[in-house]
């Protein structure tokens, strides 16, 4: 088994692609990206799409898709983080709904850019699922979808599969209640990278990769290289984002960590079920979630060691031999057929958080500094929305986006150090704590409710 080298994503396309060079000299252009993920290549995207004539340029300290773009569980989802009360708070009602119908619709218009630019980044429709693996979780999911907090709204499409239904998709030891959501697509995330760094250089804009930026002041972006000046500077460093000066309490890195098996057989396949391609994921406080490979693994993650000490990262995503067994355990509790099949391969990345745990696109027309991020690891699709929300603004044109519930939040920032640590690190031993308590019980635990309400989740 490999462990950390980027992850397994990388490793099937045959490793990195050659590096890009760096930036050679400062520079000026109308817009400088700091971060060559999902949403710093969605905006340069879109941005060169709406008005070809502007200079746009990507900056990357280490390779475009280094971060959670590349190492990240391959759902495609609607879902975003974040309580809806916070999107809603100062806003007019229904703008949560707004922006769901907004998330929705950015499956089709990845979908739609995946099959323009010919990208094939396996790409297979077959929606999600959220498993109830005790009483206590499937009590949890239906209050969820009654109060419609999981979208089950009129155009969601959101419905619950009993145990009988859910086997006619795929065979769960243990699963009591599931709901499904057509609304996901499982993709390969770094193929999905790839496609859309190339669409981007082949619009004109040039990704300088091997270009740390330190810090981002009013219409510049300071490099060991010089001053990247811009009319805007657009920060789309996510879980990195601690790594600016000054910036060390506006997102944290939490950590994520994944394993996948060898290809399983055909028999493992036949009683297991799974071939509408479902991204799943289970109902606990502390979760996991899964893929079926196009190439017939298991790629299943969870959180792991959760947050290291003044927001460190770790950039070759080594995972700790704790975190691997743990999953691994998972996988086999919830498919026994998986007993004895090996794991090809274990990584880890981090993920930003804010500290209410919601989404935020912004702009300064004054400073000119921009900013996307906050996923809590639903960025594939959030990214694609959240980067075409921030064009809108840039661009100065007229557009529904730039109205949804996220655009214009200041969320507020993290507490300092050791309480920071002590807080995540806390808030996930409880969790964890409570998810044992439920699956014991069987009923609900008012710890988890009291864990929401202070972290701020709920």
């Amino acid at each position: 088994m490999r462990t950390g080298e980027l992850g397994f994503w990388w490793r099937s396309l045959s490793g990195l692609p050659p590096r890009r060079a760096p930036l050679p000299e400062p520079r000026e252009a109308d817009v400088a990206i700091v971060g060559a993920g999902y949403t710093g290549l969605w905006t340069a995207y879109y941005l060169k799409r709406a008005r070809p004539s502007l200079e746009v340029v990507v900056l990357e300290a280490e390779h475009a898709g280094f971060g959670a773009s590349a190492r990240n569980g391959g759902w495609l989802t609607a879902d975003f983080s974040g309580p809806p009360r916070a999107y809603e708070r100062g806003r007019a009602a229904g703008s949560f709904r707004e922006l769901q119908r907004a998330m929705r619709a950015t499956i089709d218009e990845v979908a739609g850019v995946l099959e323009h630019e010919r990208i094939d980044a396996e790409l297979m429709r077959g929606g999600q699922l959220s498993v109830a693996l005790d009483s206590a979780q499937a009590a949890r999911l239906r209050d969820q979808l009654i109060s419609g907090s999981e979208q089950a709204t009129d155009e969601g499409g959101t419905r619950l599969l009993d145990a009988r239904e859910l086997t006619t998709r795929v065979r769960i030891d243990g699963a009591e209640l599931a709901s499904f959501t057509p609304h996901a697509a499982r993709v390969h995330p770094a193929k999905l990278l790839v496609g859309l760094a190339e669409a981007v250089e082949r619009l004109g804009v040039p990704i300088y990769e091997g270009t740390p930026v330190s810090q981002l002041a009013a219409h510049e972006a300071r490099t060991p290289m010089g001053l990247v000046r811009a009319r805007w500077v657009v920060r789309a460093t996510e879980g990195y984002t601690a790594s600016l000066r000054g910036l060390r309490r506006a997102l944290v890195p939490m950590n994520s960590s994944m394993i996948v098996t060898e290809p399983l057989s055909q028999e493992a396949w036949e009683e297991i079920g799974w071939r509408g391609g479902e991204v799943l994921g289970d109902c606990a406080h502390v979760f996991v979630y899964l893929q079926r490979t196009a190439d017939g693994r298991i790629a299943i993650g969870g959180r792991g060691v959760p947050y290291r000490f003044g927001s460190r990262t770790d950039g070759e995503g080594q995972t700790a031999r704790a975190t691997i067994e743990q999953l691994r355990a998972k996988l086999v509790s919830m498919f026994p057929a998986t007993e004895g099949v090996a794991i090809d391969h274990a990584w880890s990345g981090v993920l930003g958080v804010a500290r209410d745990w919601c989404v935020s696109v912004d702009a300064d027309p004054d400073t000119g500094l921009a900013r996307a991020g906050g996923y809590v690891g639903e960025g594939v699709a959030a990214s694609n929305l959240a980067a075409r929300a921030l064009c809108e603004q840039l661009l100065g044109e007229p557009g529904e986006l730039k109205r949804l519930a996220w655009v214009g939040r200041e969320p507020r920032r993290w507490e300092p150090e050791p309480l920071r640590w002590c807080a995540i690190r806390g808030v996930y031993a409880l969790y964890r704590a409570a998810d044992a308590r439920e699956h014991r019980s069987g009923r609900s635990s008012r710890l988890a409710s009291i864990v929401d309400a202070a972290s701020g989740r709920r």
